[in-house]
């Protein structure tokens, strides 16, 4: 029994340490993609369905114009994809450009995404860490109580 508190007073500044870990790594990410997004001076289009005018530097409105962009992509294809046009079709290198266009916004929506779960992982490791240090310390005192009952000598009988 005295081995389980010694594994749990281990593990739970460890577990605290990769929460740390992880909420570090998740906010860096997250900054590193909104510096990044922001960089390129997007603005969501004006006729997009939601925040248009709103400059591309967050996961709402990296998908606001990712919407968008589809949106002008299928209108200019006649609602074909990329793949559905022939190959001849001198409009599909407009269907890959905005195809890809697409696909690194929806990127950066993953990547905020993505950071943002690690962030929160780490907060629960926060959390686990803590209560798994306040049962260790809950359980050495009455485990302390346990001993000093009972000193080795038996009790008195009448």
């Amino acid at each position: 029994m005295t081995r389980k508190p010694r594994i749990a007073k281990l593990l739970s500044p460890l577990i605290g340490l990769f929460g740390l870990l992880f909420i570090a790594s998740g906010a860096t990410t997250y900054y590193l993609a909104h510096t990044q997004l922001k960089a390129q001076e997007i603005t969501v289009a004006d006729d997009a369905s939601f925040l248009a005018g709103d400059h591309v530097d967050g996961p709402f409105s990296a998908y606001a114009q990712a919407a968008t962009v589809e949106k002008h992509a299928l209108g200019i294809t006649k609602g074909k994809t990329y793949a559905e046009l022939d190959q001849e079709d001198p409009i599909r290198p407009v269907a890959a450009e905005s195809s890809f266009v697409r696909a690194s916004l929806l990127t950066a929506v993953t990547a905020f995404g993505l950071s943002a779960l690690v962030a929160g992982l780490g907060v629960v490791l926060l959390f686990v860490a803590f209560a798994l240090g306040s049962l260790t310390r809950a359980v050495a005192p009455a485990k302390e109580q346990a001993t000093d009952a009972t000193d080795g000598l038996e009790p008195a009988t009448a």
